[in-house]
This record gives structure tokens, sequence and C-alpha cells, in this order.
């Protein structure tokens, strides 16, 4: 070897380049690949797990995974802890390892957050060809089961050279560090490659730091939105996670403070505000809270920051309906700014509410339209304290007073996380956060078994930061397996897990659209072979015990919150097992969502489930 190369295998080189890099913003830098996750086999045992081996902890940590689609919602949850600015690898073998990945990565690119994914692939040579797990096409035989990664990765390679790996590990990079970007990226990497040994150029492991930019609005563009802002009478800031991304929480705050403006946020972007903060409305659409959906329907201009403007958000274009409204969208992406027509910022979040501060020195919305909005704020806040309250301290807590304890339980810097069941439409109704990390709802993807493994993510970016996985028996059932990392780690995460026999949130959307909670309740088959007899004897705090948790069972409101005190207080993983009353409590929804009902049936369920569609699809706007 010359003072100028360094002879490694691939992945020898791939782990030292990831060792190197960093990101920078506003002055403060942090490591780009933070550490990797991995389950090892033949498509990467003796490539990347003996790279990561040869590397040592001090240069690429290295976490031991159960699921390979777990890994990715841990480096996910790690990610957006830290606001995109570090993320996490996952390295899986070829084969049925490499496909597990499909669903996480997705999940990481619909909400725009960083993930590396280095899956194995089959030989670059086709020397043993077909190998074990290789998927062989008749005609095309440069395909392999990673290429069903591609439309959910935002960069994608397969490196069948080492030279190669030079360019695109680049370039992955400059994906993974650009907030307008951002999503999973994919280097996949034949096994045979990944041992093959190269001459590579030093520089290539030289430190390099990847800014993240903080884009200004532009001024004509800033020009026209403060024209926009100052002639609408009843305007209305929809924030979403990329106000959160961006840190642009202190720069909303002030920005709402100076003009008056009120604020109502998507599941990414509740925490934008405190929740008593006077201008905090909390969730918008269809499970909004109403004086959110009430205002929105009047807006006359809705000033979306950092929002993707999902169907839940828009309850699926029934919600905005003043006949002259419009949108100004404040994104890092043109993509997302330029929805329902609107007039665009493509900037910065906190960039852009700055420079829209300055420009609007001196204007507020009128002393009746604050008025209006803070009385419905009030009226609101007590919907939550009545739902929350439990008068009987003795009974079987309702899933709103399990929200309730846990919300009395919790400091203002606990995370609380979420992703699917009938869990996500009550928090993002009823939950008050107090700080901009602790509502971590994953709704882009909605993904049943993300929580407890993003819990270990936020665990590992936030050490001694309480956080608790909020899960559903369905949603337990889908993924625990990562329990035993974090036993395994000695990462203090806290599942609250809430036994309801079933697919709760999906039983009531059945019984809404005619399917009469059709397969969706978790219970012995009657003698007429539906899923209507006696519920299932599963112990699923057992479960959780043996693998590794303590577990603390509650049945009634005050051993849930003894049972909560004592979870927090634990530097052990605990699980607290509570099985709710199953009477709905929560609020009911106070917008539409578009699930199409059989035109034609036979059942009069879906017969009248269809006649109310048809008069709620009526109300649907395009935005032009």
């Amino acid at each position: 070897m010359n003072a100028r190369t360094r002879r490694l295998t691939t992945a020898q080189a791939l782990v030292r380049f990831l060792s190197a890099q960093y990101t920078e913003r506003d002055g403060v830098r942090r490591r780009l690949i933070a550490g990797t996750w991995g389950i090892f086999g033949h498509g990467n045992v003796a490539g990347v797990g003996q790279a990561l081996l040869e590397a040592g902890e001090d240069v690429m940590p290295f976490h031991q995974g159960r699921n390979e689609q777990s890994m990715v919602h841990a480096a996910v949850g790690y990610a957006r802890q830290l606001n995109r600015l570090s993320a996490q690898a996952v390295t899986t073998s070829i084969g049925p390892g490499a496909t597990n990945l499909v669903t996480g990565a997705a999940l990481a690119t619909i909400n725009r957050l960083p993930v590396l994914l280095l899956p194995g692939d089959y030989f670059a040579s086709h020397a043993p060809d077909p190998l074990l797990q290789q998927l062989e096409h008749p005609v095309e035989a440069d395909v392999s089961v990673n290429d069903t990664l591609r439309p959910v990765s935002r960069y994608f390679d397969r490196i069948t050279r080492p030279e190669a790996l030079i360019p695109s590990a680049l370039q992955a990079m400059r994906v993974l560090a650009d907030p307008a970007e951002t999503g999973a990226v994919t280097l996949a990497l034949p096994q045979d490659v990944q041992a093959e040994a190269y001459d590579w150029p030093e520089e290539f492991f030289a430190e390099r730091v990847w800014y993240v930019r903080r884009p200004a609005p532009d001024p004509v563009e800033l020009a026209a939105a403060v024209e926009v802002i100052r002639s609408a009478g009843r305007p209305l800031i929809v924030a979403g996670g990329g106000v959160h991304h961006s840190e642009a929480e202190e720069a909303l705050k002030a920005f709402v403070e100076a003009t008056g403006i009120p604020v109502a946020s998507t599941q990414a972007g509740k925490g934008s505000l405190r929740h008593d903060h006077p201008a905090d409305l909390g969730g918008i659409g269809h499970t909004g809270t109403a004086v959110s959906d009430d205002l929105a329907r009047t807006a006359d201009l809705v000033i979306g920051v950092g929002t993707r403007y999902t169907d839940f958000t828009t309850a699926s274009g029934t919600l905005f309906q003043h006949p002259e409204v419009r949108f100004l969208n404040l994104n890092i992406t043109g993509f997302d700014a330029h929805k329902l027509a609107a007039r665009t910022l493509v900037c910065d979040a906190r960039s852009g509410l700055e420079k829209l501060l300055e420009a609007l020195s001196g204007h507020r919305v009128g002393q009746e339209y604050e008025a209006e909005y803070r009385s419905g704020k009030d009226r609101w806040d007590e919907v939550v304290e009545a739902v929350y309250r439990a008068d009987d301290e003795n009974a079987v807590p309702t899933q709103t007073q399990v929200l309730g304890a846990l919300d009395a339980a919790v400091g203002d810097d606990d995370v609380v996380i979420n992703a699917a069941g009938s869990l996500p439409g009550d928090l993002h109704k009823l939950w008050r956060s107090r700080s901009p990390r602790q509502y971590h709802l994953e709704y882009g993807y909605s993904c049943m078994g993300y929580e407890i493994p993003a819990g270990i993510g936020v665990q590992q970016a936030a050490p001694g930061t309480p956080v608790w996985a909020l899960v559903g028996d369905g949603t337990y059932l889908m993924m625990p397996t990562e329990i035993v990392t974090a036993v395994q780690e000695g990462l203090p995460v806290n599942i609250v897990l809430i036994q309801n026999h079933g697919y709760a949130s999906i039983g009531g959307l059945s019984q809404e659209t005619g399917g009469e909670r059709f397969g969706t309740a978790y219970r012995f088959r009657a003698a007429d072979g539906t899923f209507t007899g006696a519920p299932l004897p599963v112990d699923l705090a057992a479960n959780a015990a043996s693998l590794g948790m303590d577990v603390l069972r509650a049945k009634t409101v005050r051993e849930l919150r003894e049972a909560l005190a004592a979870a927090r207080a634990s530097d052990r993983p605990t699980c607290v097992y509570v099985e709710t009353d199953p009477a709905p409590t929560a609020p009911p929804a106070e917008a539409w969502w578009d699930v199409p009902v059989a035109e034609t049936a036979s059942r009069e369920a879906a017969v009248e489930a269809r006649e109310r569609y048809d008069r709620q699809v009526a109300g649907r706007r395009r935005h032009l």
C-alpha cells in the first residue's frame, strides 16, 4: 500500500467512510451515521459484519436487532428525535432479510426521515448462480429482491464493483443530509463485492461535513406572501412536521404572538406550540379538535408550514369550505409547497417565519377573531378535562382515562410514541403537548409495530429521557421483538399495553362503512363461523415478562396511576398492562375521512353507509 491509498475490502471501506461523515447546522455538528443496526446472514456476515468487527465500537457502534423492519423503525425514531441531523444504518442479509426492510423504508421516505439501508445482494460475478434466496428472473438477470426497495427509497444503487462505491456513497450522504430530499437511502451490496479488496484513495476517508441548509425565501415570493396575509380576515396556520425538523418552534411562537394568527397542527406538527399557548388550537382534520375544524371551515387563508396536507388533515378535501379560501404554503420542498394550488414560500421553516415576521411588522388579526378562537379553545379544554377525568378510582379505566392518567404522570420532556389503532385519533384530539418532541406520532404510514423499536431509537438519541410506547393488543402482537433489544441494552423504555381484544379502530371504521366489524375482533369462532365467540385466552403481560420486561398489571384507575408512576421511576424496561373498558369515550370525529363504501350491497348496514357516504362526498372541493 502506498502513502495515498489504503487496501481494504469494500465493506471495510464503507464502514470507515461512514464513520467520517458529519452534519452541521447552526454551528452544531453531529455524526451523520451514528451507528449501525444489523442481523447477519450469508449476505452480510462475512462482508459488513466482518468490517464492523474490525472497525470496533469506537469507529462504528453496532446495535443487534431481532427483526429487520423494526431495526428501520428504531433508526427512524432516532433520526426524528434528532431533527434529521443524525441517522443510523441498517445492514441485512439477502433474501427475506432484505425484503423485510421495505415497510420500514416506505415509512422513512413517506415521513421524510433519513435512514441508510445496506442489504446484501446476489453475487455480482454470478459465479454461484442461483444462490440461496436469490430471485431468478427469466429475462432480466440483473433484477434481485432488493429492487423492491427502489420505489420506497430516495436514492438507490447496487454496488457491483468496489470503485463504484465512491461516487455512490457520496450521493447517499448528500440525500440523507438534504432536508428537501431525505428519506430512505439504499446501497445494495453484492456479497462477493463486500469482501473484495481494493486500493482506496485516502481522500475517501477524510472527514466530511454536510451542511444542512436553511434556505431563505425568495424576495418576490415573500412580498406576495405578505400581501396575501395582510388581506386575510380569518387566517389559520397549519403546522406540520417541518416546524419540528427545522427547529422552528420559537420562530412560530414569535410569529403567532406578533400577528395573533392561530395554529392548528397535523399529527407530525403537534407540539409546535405548547398546548396552553392561547393560539394553540390542537389537532386539525378528521382527528382534529372542534375549534380547529370550525375555524378551518371558515378560514379565508390557510398558511401551511412544513405540512404535506394528507387526507386526514384536509378531511379528504372537505374541510376548507370558505368560498374564497386561499392557501400559502411555506415548505422546504417545492413539491409540497405547491399543493392545493397555493402561493408558495419554498424555504426553511425557521428562516421563512422569521422573514415573514419582519415583513409583517405591525400587522395583527382582528380582536373579534382572537376572542372567537380563544373561546373555542377554552370549550375544547373542558371536553379534554371531562374525558380524562375518572370519578371512580376503583373502576376499570377507559382508553381516554388511560391518557388522562399518563398526562398526569409525565414530565414536560417525556416522549410519548404511537402510530396505529384508535390511539392516534384520541391523542391528536386530546393530548396536551408540553414540549416540541413530547408528541411522537408516526402517522405518515401509520405502521403497526413502529412504537416499541422507535422507543429504543428515541432512548438512544436522548439518553435519560423517559419514553412511553403506547400500543394496543393488535400492534403489540405485530412486533414485540425489540423488547429483547431494550432489555439487552438496558434501555428503560416504558410500554403502556392496552388490551381491548381486537382491532378497535378498524372495528369502528368497519361499522361506519357497512362492514359490521367483520374480522376485527380477537375472539374464538362462533357456531356461525364468525369471530364472535369468547375473547382469546392470551396473556400479553406474561409474554412481555417472558421477553425480559418488568410488568405492572393495572385493573383500576388507581392501580394504573400507581403503575405509571412506578414505571417512570424505574431504570428498567417496564410494561404497564391495562385492560380497558371498551365503551368509546373519545369525542366523535369533527370532520370526515373518505373510505369508499360499496356502491351496491344487499346488507342493510352497507346500504345505509353508502347513503351517508354520498352525502359526505358531495362536499369535496378541488382547490384550484
